[in-house]
């Protein structure tokens, strides 16, 4: 890696726009949690109400590497659904489900799915909807894939519509942090970016 490079991680609050600019008056964005030199930005951008981890940089290269399909690094996701998932519903996601892009019909790779016990996760804030004769449950997802809103769709397209979405890991790149904390990263911390 060139010298100059900068490499940072991010716990993404939900509400928060993966970019520096506000949209609107009442964004709220990066440029609210950290003041990074002006050549650095975020590699891929999870939607506003997703939260988790993110990366930041000013290497270009590592930055279209690891946006390239080609690259086929994964993403590993936990989601909260509406409604308590069925295996069936889990096979489907495994084997890949058809969703919309672009308004295309597009099918989808094969994902790595579990449906998770008894778990338990940090509140959000605001915290989800909850409602009483329905209850919701978890599931872990990785793909290698990052199309828009790809993980909500592909939910929603086996009925269980995702309440809520954590990006824990990027290649096998995790790091525990504070939700609204960013870290920077050394350069021994990129090979986990690759599986």
């Amino acid at each position: 890696m060139a010298k100059g490079y900068k490499y940072y991680l991010f716990n993404k609050p939900y509400g928060v726009l993966s970019q520096f600019t506000k949209e609107a008056p009442n964004h709220i964005t990066l440029a609210d949690f950290m003041s990074l030199q002006p050549d650095v930005y975020p590699v891929g951008r999870p939607d506003k109400d997703s939260e988790g981890l993110l990366l930041l940089t000013n290497d270009n290269k590592l930055k279209t590497a690891l946006l390239s399909p080609a690259s086929h690094v994964s993403k590993r996701y936990l989601a909260q659904v509406d409604g308590d998932i069925t295996a069936d519903a889990v096979r489907k996601l495994q084997a890949g489900v058809t969703i919309k892009v672009k308004k295309k019909p597009y099918k989808t790779q094969k994902a790595w799915v579990q449906k998770l016990g008894s778990f338990e996760y940090p509140e959000r804030d605001p915290p989800i909807r909850k409602r009483a004769a329905i209850p919701t449950s978890w599931v872990e997802v990785k793909i290698h894939e990052g199309k828009n809103r790809q993980i909500r769709l592909m939910c929603a397209a086996v009925g269980f519509p995702v309440l809520r979405l954590i990006r824990t890991h990027i290649g096998s790149l995790h790091r525990d942090i504070p939700v609204g904390t960013i870290v920077e990263l050394s350069i021994s911390d990129l090979r986990y970016l690759s599986e």
